[in-house]
């Protein structure tokens, strides 16, 4: 599976982005697919997952009810709809995925910047 990102960029605080995830190489089907960041000097940290044959969806505390994760069966695609951003959600964003046989995530796309202005 391979994982192409985008649609970061820079937002004022209060603002919104839509990120993007594609898979290539086989469908998502029966994966665990969704996002991890990395603020600057900061650790890696999960953010939001969706089970794609399920829809059930999971979110970090620091992004629920501001963040919502989607996907489009038809376009093997995951969003991740960012909303009231904040300037500590200021990170690279980074696509994932998971086999249903994984416990941890195998795949990683590359990572998209977000950054948020106060």
């Amino acid at each position: 599976v391979q994982l192409q990102a985008s649609g970061g960029g820079l937002v004022q605080a209060g603002g919104s982005l839509r990120l993007s995830c594609a898979a290539s190489g086989r469908p998502f089907s029966t994966y665990a697919v969704g996002w991890f960041r990395q603020a600057p000097g900061k650790e890696r940290e999960f953010v939001s997952d969706l089970r794609w044959s399920t829809g059930s969806t999971y979110y970090a505390d620091s992004v629920k009810g501001r963040f919502t994760i989607s996907k489009d069966n038809a376009k093997n695609t995951v969003y991740l709809q960012m909303n009231s951003l904040k300037p500590e959600d200021t990170a690279v964003y980074y696509c994932v995925a998971r086999s249903p046989s994984a416990s941890v995530y195998g795949y990683w796309g590359h990572g998209t910047y977000v950054t948020v202005s106060s």
